[in-house]
């Protein structure tokens, strides 16, 4: 198509460029023509009229800019069309034109810079922002304002701000609106957001054209919408949505920058357009504040008074954008002389070989020092009405930022800043510069916005579309403990203790939510919920209730709600009863302790005989006397029953301690033999995971859990050592066989399931302590997670 336009402008040529020879002027001329393509009745147009004619003045006004060399600029008005664009630009090459300031369609632009690369004329445009421009196709095309990739940026961090996850782009339907919304989509994925639906209008859409499409919107159920058109009918897509009910509360209304061009350079609006544009989020190109432009804003109503007849023309970004253009442009000429370059032109070597056609394309001249002025504007290093002016590597402008305004009353609110070097901010970005970037959520900050229907709230963003299909649920159809949740035979529904849960949150919505249980698995055997889980991410379900453990490799493919019951692993095992007999005065004490409780009493006996006989007549006499004192002694300290008396300091001190000691010992085995006459006994070999580890028992786990790659990939337990199991009764047989028939020492599963299992069956019991911590919760693919789940 682009091609088709070109021949377009070759036949236009036959009357317009002249034929045969280039043009030369000396290096340092008196007057440099330059040109600027653009609608003069635009909203941006207007505008930059004025500050474009302010910008030539100041320049010529000063010769120290370009050493005694004036600018003369050459304006066309395109009148909003893009084939008067293109005319306008080659009526420029036959005045021996340098540089051209424009277009200002992003859509021209790209057919413009055609002609720029052919004829090696640089395009220097204040107000084409579409991204794609910056192409190594476009070698001639710069841009003096802020690309659309950053504002997008902008907008994808706000909505990421606010915590929403969806969005709706409406556009306008060429290269201006489908690469800028493009480069929204390629944003917003990398917050883990996206566009659920774009709704494209076409350049020139009527109102009709318009409801039509926001008919479409409203029926979906993201309720931020995002804006990307022209000033001149961005007014009308809010008028017919608020006729359609679209601007109330619940809905988020945020456009791109044109909406405050509109309110800078048109104010006061209307009030029917300031009722229609309340709670919305613009963005507006960021200028930090300087002499420079203060004086120029200062300036601004006498430049217009002189030129207008109707109302007041504010001072929009593009305004300042478009002075700067000049300045920009002014010292790039003058580097381009200081360089030695001059200001010729020749034939086109290209197209010699048409020379003679009817046409006279081989008229067509390049300028010859075009490059070297494009190089020249690369390196201009400036500070303009718009802060600091210097390229970048890709050819755009340093330090993009924006103002965030939010439309409140008969005027509008800044709630914050956004830059591409730190973000949200609600400090200007010149004072984030001199510090480390810090793009982490919790430094991203706003001020408080109003949005539609006077809503302090920030809205959720979200809601059941009209035309919106059930949630398809999937719900594990279990074999085992259908006490949690189950199928009812013969029909699709389903039952327990998850489902129970489940219908009692969706009960405390205020909207209803249409959904559909779906039961995953045979029924025969426990499924895998971590591939339902799976299932889930390819799309054949959007989510999934039920007895569902959260654990890591289950929430990197999808995302849980909060635990709705704790629950963690733990070892189940068969128990032993030991009962009393005749013998059971013995076992408080081991047979070790016994002995050694022996030998202290004789050794007692013995110390303090020997510290009493010689001086105690109660422990004298012939020696079998004295071993019966010493027997006697020592064991009738046990029930404080001792008749001899001690007499030596010693042999007492020693006493003492022995019947402090004799007090424990009598407290200890009383308290186990009431224990072991009064509660039954129970006993494991088993103590815990520990034991198992380090045993070579086969271990039993619910078959579909992911007790299986916990135990063998975590804890290093072989796979041939674990034995699935599909019910309760195959957990009581394999516990009552134990290895040696064939069973297993112990079982592993989740405290929910055991305690169930427990619950009828007294002779396995719990050992060791719960090894892994997690909960149940159910799972969804990101967008329900957060809306409904």
């Amino acid at each position: 198509m682009k091609m088709v336009w070109f021949l377009l402008l070759m036949v236009f040529l036959n009357g317009v460029i002249s034929n045969g020879v280039g043009t030369n002027v000396s290096s340092r001329p008196s007057v440099v023509n330059i040109g600027a393509i653009f609608s003069f009745n635009s909203t941006i147009g207007k505008v930059a009229k004025f500050a474009l004619e302010a910008a030539v003045q100041d320049v010529n006004s000063d010769p120290t800019v370009l050493g005694g060399t004036k600018l003369k600029l050459r304006t066309q008005d395109t009148n909003f069309s893009g084939f008067g664009a293109l005319m306008e630009a080659l009526q420029f090459m036959e005045g021996d034109t340098v540089a051209i300031i424009g277009p200002q369609s992003s859509v021209m632009a790209h057919v413009v810079s055609h002609i720029a690369n052919e004829l090696q004329v640089p395009l220097i445009s204040y107000a084409a922002t579409d991204p794609t421009l910056f192409s190594l196709q476009y070698p001639f095309f710069l841009m003096t304002t802020h690309s659309d990739l950053y504002q997008m940026a902008a907008i994808a961090d706000l909505v990421d701000y606010y915590g929403w996850r969806e969005v709706i782009a409406i556009y306008v339907d060429d290269d201006y609106g489908r690469n800028g919304i493009a480069a929204l989509g390629d944003e917003l994925a990398k917050k883990r957001c996206k566009i659920s639906y774009k709704a494209p209008m076409y350049p020139e859409s009527s109102r009709d054209d318009i409801t039509d499409v926001l008919v479409k919107v409203a029926l979906t159920e993201s309720r931020i919408l995002v804006v990307h058109t022209y000033t001149e009918w961005g007014l009308e897509v809010l008028d017919v949505a608020q006729k359609l009910g679209m601007t109330g509360s619940g809905y988020v209304w945020i456009t791109t920058n044109w909406l405050s061009t509109v309110v800078d350079t048109d104010a006061p609006l209307p009030s029917n357009a300031m009722n229609n544009i309340q709670g919305v989020l613009t963005l507006r190109m960021y200028t930090p504040a300087s002499e420079l432009k203060s004086n120029f804003v200062s300036r601004w109503s006498n430049l217009t008074s002189a030129g207008t007849t109707n109302r007041h023309v504010g001072l929009s970004a593009y305004g300042l954008y478009a002075y700067d253009t000049v300045w920009v442009l002014a010292h790039a000429i003058n580097a381009f002389f200081n360089q030695g370059g001059s200001i010729s032109f020749s034939n086109d070597s290209r197209l010699t070989k048409l020379r003679g056609g009817s046409l006279h394309l081989d008229a067509m001249s390049i300028f010859d020092g075009g490059d070297l002025l494009l190089q020249s504007i690369l390196q201009v290093n400036m500070t303009g009405v718009t802060g600091p002016i210097k390229f970048n590597s890709d050819h755009s402008l340093i330090r993009p930022a924006y103002e965030v305004i939010n439309v409140i009353g008969t005027g509008i609110r800044r709630i914050g800043y956004w830059s591409n070097y730190s973000g949200l901010s609600v400090v200007p970005p010149e004072t984030l510069y001199m510090k480390p970037p810090n793009r982490t959520s919790t430094n991203q900050r706003l001020y408080d916005a109003i949005w539609p229907g006077q809503a302090a709230q920030t809205p959720r963003g979200w809601v059941f579309p009209n035309n919106g299909r059930q949630l398809i649920i999937g719900v594990p159809d279990r074999v085992i403990y259908r006490e949690f949740v189950s199928r009812v035979e013969g029909t699709d529904m389903f039952k327990g203790y998850c489902v129970d849960v489940f219908t009692a949150a969706l009960s405390l919505l205020p909207y209803a939510v249409p959904y559909k249980l779906v039961p995953f698995g045979d029924g025969i055997h426990n499924p895998s919920c971590t591939d339902l889980v799976r299932m889930i991410t390819t799309g054949v379900y959007d989510a999934a209730i039920g007895d569902i453990a959260i654990v890591t490799n289950r929430t990197r493919m999808a995302d849980f709600t909060q635990p709705y019951i704790e629950s963690g692993l733990v070892v189940v095992v068969p128990i032993k009863t030991s009962n009393s007999n005749a013998w059971a005065f013995l076992k408080p004490f081991s047979k070790n302790m016994w002995i050694v409780t022996g030998t202290f009493f004789l050794l007692v006996g013995a110390v303090v005989w020997i510290l009493e006989h010689r001086i105690n007549d109660e422990f004298r006499g012939p020696p079998r006397r004295q071993v019966v004192t010493i027997l006697w002694f020592s064991f009738s300290t046990l029930f404080f029953a001792h008749r001899e008396n001690t007499v030596s300091t010693l042999g007492r001190v020693v006493l003492i301690i022995w019947l402090f000691v004799v007090l424990i010992i009598n407290s200890s085995y009383t308290a186990s033999l009431t224990s072991i006459l009064t509660v039954q006994q129970l006993s494991s070999p088993v103590k815990g995971i520990e034991s198992l580890q380090t045993s070579n028992d086969p271990i039993g786990y619910q078959q579909g859990s992911f007790a299986l790659n916990y135990l063998s990939e975590e804890l290093n337990i072989h796979k041939s050592r674990l034995v699935p199991l599909n019910s309760a009764e195959d957990y009581a047989k394999a516990l009552r066989d134990g290895p040696k028939k064939g069973g297993v020492a112990a079982v592993v599963d989740e405290r929910p399931y055991i305690e169930l299992f427990l619950s009828t069956r007294c002779e396995f019991t719990i050992v060791g302590q719960e090894f892994t911590k997690s909960g149940w919760g159910f799972v969804s693919i990101f967008s329900v997670s957060y809306n409904i789940l």
